[in-house]
């Protein structure tokens, strides 16, 4: 059934973004208001005519404001079903009138519990009641009633409700899966604020409960299937595109990568990503020489890929960037001309990355066909007091910067993983593999297809060598240190393979697979 009239509107919100001009619309169409507290005053300042909700329930405001709308004759009006006879008697038995529209918002919980220094009371206050609970009534019977939750939705709502068509049933239940969308988002805002405040193990909960609504994509991994971007409450960093085109699936999946990869360094760093790995990394020194070093480490792969830096990008960097084809720079900042020279290439993507205030509580979701599973982050850092040497050679000053460098690397390439580096450069990438001296033999030879020399080079490990081959592959080829998690049955023929061809190596004690 389309709604063409509405005889009577629940208005009661938080953010008075265009309140106002919604309610005068409304008035002007002969709409009663039914309205409470700070909302009924902004809109009787206004001028639009406001029947105070205690009007309609014969109670006031009580208990400092908790109980406002908590009463049969506000929700026997949206719950009551107009199609229903039963209904309609004991609305007309009791003195209920329908309620046609409900146009609410909620305290603003999330932002209240992040403001610094307040009290565990002071947020629990900021926990609304009434507002989910009009909005969850509303959208079950969004047959008869219609509910609004943004101000982004009032002009869509009112075009409709001028047109010939109405407010159709279709709007209605798109309106309320926004609805309760948004019911759940609060909700898992709040269950996140009493985890995080609780002693004691933290609930596991998908942050994919508490979603903003959806950005389409283009499409998916491929073109034939659909795709979304959503936000969520803790999300660790906010990508604000610049120019280019518009992001794909696939570019938002190497962007995230990159970001994750360069945010392990405190120092300027460099990285190039393709199809999910790392082609090129670099760390410490000028940007513009530690993108050229990323791309030297592979720049066959490097063509279409993605480039995360963690400093501003100059004019300098910018001229030097302009000469590769990239699908995507991400950077913290352009600088001066560099978004403009950048521009100039139409399709390659400009975005802008900027960390979260607060990443700790964060969760990773992935789904499998028997449901999700939800993981608490890799962050980065590792406890470098825990490292243990167990060669006879201990590394050099130099090979431990560089094993350090290329552990942080190792993290965020697919298992099998191996990195060889050196000068805190990457300089052969195996990924992938599903044996770790395929995955060595792989970087070895990615390090001769790019002419680049091993000699004195090192090499890090995502896991543990399971046998001596993988160390005695990169021996062969000049790496004469390796840090590895150390943990295998097989760790004494590791460790005396590496005595005998006088290579150092180093046991982290942790592993970083990344499936």
């Amino acid at each position: 059934m389309k709604m063409k009239t509405v005889r009577r509107a629940m208005i009661s919100v938080s953010d008075k973004e265009g309140i106002v001009d919604l309610a005068k619309s409304l008035a002007e169409q002969g709409t009663r208001i039914v309205s409470t507290g700070g909302t009924a005053a902004v809109l009787s300042e206004a001028g639009v005519p406001v029947t105070p909700v205690g009007e309609i329930t014969g109670f006031p405001e009580m208990l400092c404001g908790r109980v406002r709308t908590l009463h049969p004759k506000v929700f026997g009006g949206i719950l009551g079903r107009r199609s229903l006879d039963s209904d309609a008697l004991e609305m007309e038995e009791h003195g209920i009138t329908p309620i046609d529209l409900v146009v609410v918002n909620f305290y603003p919980f999330e932002s209240a519990a992040a403001r610094k220094g307040i009290t565990p009371e002071e947020a629990i206050e900021q926990i609304d009641i009434g507002g989910p609970s009009l909005v969850r009534a509303a959208a079950k019977s969004h047959a008869d009633v219609v509910v609004l939750c943004r101000p982004s939705q009032y002009g869509p709502f009112l075009d409709a409700l001028r047109s010939d068509e109405g407010v159709t049933p279709e709007m209605r239940r798109r309106f309320a899966a926004e609805a309760f969308l948004r019911v759940a988002r609060y909700d898992g805002a709040i269950a996140d604020w009493f985890d995080r405040a609780s002693p004691g193990e933290t609930v596991a909960r998908p942050a994919g409960e508490t979603v903003e609504p959806a950005r389409a994509l283009r499409y998916g991994e491929n073109p034939h299937q659909k795709a979304w971007w959503y936000s969520t409450p803790d999300q660790s960093l906010h990508l604000t595109p610049l120019r280019g085109k518009e992001l794909s699936y696939n570019n938002l999946l190497d962007a995230d990568g990159a970001w994750r990869l360069i945010s392990e360094f405190d120092e300027p760093a460099a990285a190039i990503i393709k199809h999910g790995n790392p082609c090129g990394v670099a760390a410490g020194g000028a940007l513009v020489d530690l993108f050229r070093g990323a791309l030297a480490c592979d720049p066959v792969s490097a063509f279409g890929g993605i480039v995360a830096l963690n400093r501003p990008v100059d004019e300098r960097l910018a001229k030097e960037l302009a000469g590769l084809f990239l699908e995507v720079i991400l950077a913290p900042r352009f600088e001066g001309d560099a978004l403009e020279r950048l521009a100039r290439k139409k399709r390659l993507r400009l975005v802008e990355a900027t960390v979260a205030a607060s990443t700790k509580d964060a969760r990773e979701v992935r789904s499998i066909s028997a449901g999700m599973l939800v993981q608490e982050p890799d962050l980065p850092g590792d406890d470098e007091a825990a490292w243990t040497v167990p060669t006879r050679r201990k590394p050099a000053a130099a090979e431990i910067d560089d094993l350090r460098f290329a552990w942080k690397v190792a993290k965020h390439v697919r298992s099998n993983a191996a990195v060889l580096a050196a000068s805190t450069t990457t300089v052969g990438i195996g990924a992938g593999q599903m044996s770790r001296v395929d995955s060595v033999r792989l970087a070895v030879e990615k390090a001769a297809d790019a002419r680049l020399l091993l000699d004195g080079a090192v090499m890090a490990s995502d896991g543990f060598f399971p046998f001596p081959d993988g160390v005695e592959r990169a021996a062969q080829a000049g790496i004469r240190a390796v840090i590895q998690p150390g943990g295998s049955i097989r760790d004494g023929e590791v460790i005396a393979a590496a005595d005998t061809l006088g290579v150092a190596m180093v046991f982290t004690g942790t592993r970083h697979f990344r499936h």
